[in-house]
């Protein structure tokens, strides 16, 4: 090879090394921009930002509670707001609506209650769509009688113990009893049943199983 065909074959192997040097480097560059854009895409946070099916099943009322005199029940009537509304139960046990007149709902549960008014309301609207669910629960009570500074009927909110139901009465007064209280429970049968509760026991931190939860027309007597 001459030395003119050497410098000719340099020359041009310098041209193609530097035609795909760009090309090389662009794509070197984009490479990791879309792999950060697929890392984004992927992460956790991305995919808690899509909307997602709700899988928790939450139900729109418990099936299993009573209703009782003085709750307060939110009746929802689909694409009727004249007659959907919030309206206490009355002391007779039963509630009033729009061409509904008077239904009984103390006894019932929401979901049985929800058949009724349904039953009613088709004479006037097809297929209707009702939800009742439970508010506010002022149906379940309990006593507390005795040596406590506010003796009276309370009502009875979730998971509410012993211990709980004498700070709300006030405390005690000067000569209570307090290792000598007792709660009295009404059994399905009938019958009645005493639990005793030690303040002074459980204020130490012992026998902590007497700090039952209360249940509805316990009466706790403080002597």
């Amino acid at each position: 090879m001459t030395g003119i065909s050497c410098a000719l074959w340099l020359r041009r192997l310098a041209v193609l090394f530097m035609c795909g040097l760009p090309c090389s480097v662009a794509a070197a560059q984009s490479s990791p921009q879309t792999a950060t854009q697929n890392a984004v895409a992927n992460s956790p946070a991305s995919t808690a930002s899509q909307p997602q099916a709700d899988a928790s099943g939450a139900k729109v009322h418990d099936d299993s509670f009573v209703i009782g005199n003085d709750d307060v029940l939110s009746i929802n009537v689909w694409n009727e707001p004249n007659i959907s509304r919030s309206i206490p139960v009355r002391s007779d046990g039963k509630i009033s609506l729009p061409l509904v007149g008077e239904v009984q709902a103390a006894g019932r549960t929401p979901l049985k209650l929800e058949q009724d008014i349904a039953s009613r309301l088709k004479s006037y609207i097809a297929e209707p769509e009702v939800t009742v669910m439970v508010q506010e629960i002022k149906s379940q009570k309990f006593n507390i009688l005795g040596q406590v500074n506010k003796p009276g009927t309370y009502v009875l909110s979730n998971a509410l113990t012993v211990l709980d139901a004498l700070a709300a009465a006030g405390g005690f007064r000067d000569f209570a009893k307090q290792k000598s209280i007792y709660v009295l429970r009404q059994n399905p049968d009938g019958t009645q049943s005493r639990i005793a509760f030690n303040y002074k026991e459980v204020l130490k931190g012992q026998n902590l199983a007497q700090n039952v939860k209360l249940q509805p027309r316990d009466t706790i007597v403080v002597p």
